[in-house]
């Protein structure tokens, strides 16, 4: 017996044991008082999707929750886990302070993101969204925009070269887009994704949330102990020496550099300008402000606005656009949006005309109710409490679904259709403020919410002002599935033809 199945065995002792004692606890009765699919000893309702492939998971979990809807309870092994798909429901709890902890499975990002804003609890999670809200004031987003304008520029001459083919998956180059603009303003060091001038750190980035996903779909793996003896261990920790050595670096010299400046608020560019302060910057000023933070935290913040801010955004972008090429009178709208703005001009933007994007705004927010980038959040309970008439146990896992929840026929009528006069401030007013959140929502909300939609703004307007979308597959022959990112199977695949420009006068 080798050392990987003895260790599956103890585990599995154990895990029986456990199993044994907790099913005939009080937990587990108020748990089991809820509706939901027969459970079985020790697996509990893993069988349902054992040996699924992860889109055939998806579409499992979709049909259990839509009918036991609006609180349905599972257990994955001896973790009670409820999914709630109620605006009702979800408003108690992401409003709640007993339920902003990240259930157990946010431990396995430790090794990559430490315990950051996204990773951290109680205390700590307090004081460091208190520290880092100040630096998604609307002012400082604003000096990104040259950052946003100059890499979606690239995006936009990388696509002439799939001009004339049929179809292509443009998620490829809008991934590349998304992290060269999180690369600069996160540390203010460009890593050239688009050029390929970095690829050990980009594949770096693109491969570890494969591997955090693949270990969530084999409990084998959960033990450290285990994961670390696995090929996908070793892949973990590879790439995360990768990315830790990057930051480690750029962390260093940037210290460096401002040894050599009074004030690095007001450093000077040979042009006259005010330096842009990228995030690392924003916290090496509060560290030097009196709340200190080790290198170890600054890396650890860093990497984990790097983590948050750029593969949702770029498969939000990705989904606008693959939503766009099939539907040619919202795509030509969007456009005329763009004319009237830019009247023809290639110029960079301005918040003012990301601010006169309205119907632009709506078909992002439109899409993202449909293909939400984020489809589900965890919660973990530190104590009872009392939902929708039940009580539930402190360490129950508690469930949103998005995906579900954006599709409530109360609250967006004829739900599939894609429409983006959903969001007319009319409509939004009329609907409950949590059947739609994208972004999460309450305390523990996304902060970099209008970081993503300036970006996104960004990118599809120069993509409208640029080419002509088209696309492929129809939404009932596409397939999608919870890859910690909504993941498209076969691909964004569309067309991209250039737009004729007007002759300047």
């Amino acid at each position: 017996m080798d050392l990987v199945t003895l260790l599956l065995s103890i585990s599995l002792l154990f895990g029986i044991v456990l199993i044994l004692f907790s099913g005939y606890s009080e937990s587990a009765r108020l748990i089991n008082k809820l509706p939901g699919p027969p459970t079985l000893p020790l697996i509990g309702n893993l069988y349902l999707v054992l040996f699924k492939k992860l889109q055939e998971a998806w579409e499992m979990e979709i049909y259990y929750i839509r009918k036991y809807q609006p609180m349905i309870r599972g257990w994955l092994g001896t973790k009670a886990i409820v999914s709630v798909s109620s605006p009702e429901l979800i408003e108690v709890i992401l409003n709640n302070y007993r339920t902003i902890d990240k259930p157990f499975i946010y431990r396995f990002l430790h090794p990559w993101l430490g315990t950051g804003l996204l990773t951290a609890t109680g205390l700590k999670w307090h004081a460091r969204r208190k520290m880092l809200t100040p630096s998604f004031h609307f002012k400082i987003l604003e000096d990104f925009l040259d950052v946003f304008s100059a890499n979606s520029e690239v995006l936009v001459q990388k696509l002439q070269q799939e001009v004339g083919r049929d179809y292509f998956d443009v998620h490829p180059y809008i991934n590349n887009c998304a992290l060269d603009i999180i690369c600069e303003t996160a540390m203010g060091t460009p890593v050239h994704a688009q050029e390929n001038e970095n690829p050990e750190y980009v594949d770096a980035i693109h491969t570890l949330s494969q591997v955090f996903m693949d270990r969530l779909t084999k409990a084998w793996l959960y033990p450290n102990l285990t994961f670390r003896l696995s090929s996908l261990g070793r892949t973990y920790y590879k790439c995360i020496g990768v990315l830790h050595n990057f930051t480690d670096r750029v962390i260093q010299e940037r210290k460096l550099q401002r040894e050599f400046s009074e004030n690095s608020a007001n450093e000077k560019l040979e042009t006259g300008k005010k330096k842009r302060l990228a995030f690392l910057d924003m916290l090496l000023d509060v560290s030097e402000g009196g709340t200190k933070l080790a290198d170890e935290e600054i890396r650890e913040e860093v990497d984990t606005f790097m983590f948050e801010g750029h593969d949702t955004t770029a498969t939000a972008i990705c989904y606008a656009l693959y939503l766009l090429g099939l539907h040619p009178e919202v795509q030509d709208r969007a456009y005329q949006e763009q004319e009237n703005i830019f009247q023809g001009s290639d110029r960079t933007v301005t918040m003012k005309d990301l601010n006169d994007m309205q119907y632009l705004e709506r078909v992002i927010k439109e899409s993202l109710r449909l293909y939400p980038s984020v489809p589900e959040i965890l919660r973990e309970i530190n104590s009872d409490i009392k939902i929708g008439g039940h009580t539930l146990p402190a360490g129950t896992v508690l469930h949103v679904h998005m995906y579900v929840l954006h599709r409530n026929p109360h609250q967006f009528p004829n739900p599939e259709k894609f429409d983006p006069d959903n969001f007319l401030p009319e409509r939004v007013a009329k609907r409950h403020p949590y059947a739609y959140i994208p972004f999460s929502a309450g305390p523990r909300n996304c902060i970099g919410q209008k970081f993503a939609l300036l970006e996104e703004k960004t990118v599809l307007s120069y993509m409208l002002r640029h080419y002509e979308l088209r696309s492929r597959d129809s939404r009932e022959d596409i397939k999608v599935y919870n890859a910690l990112i909504l993941r498209m199977c076969e691909g964004f695949n569309i067309s991209v033809t250039p737009r004729k420009k007007s002759v300047d006068l």
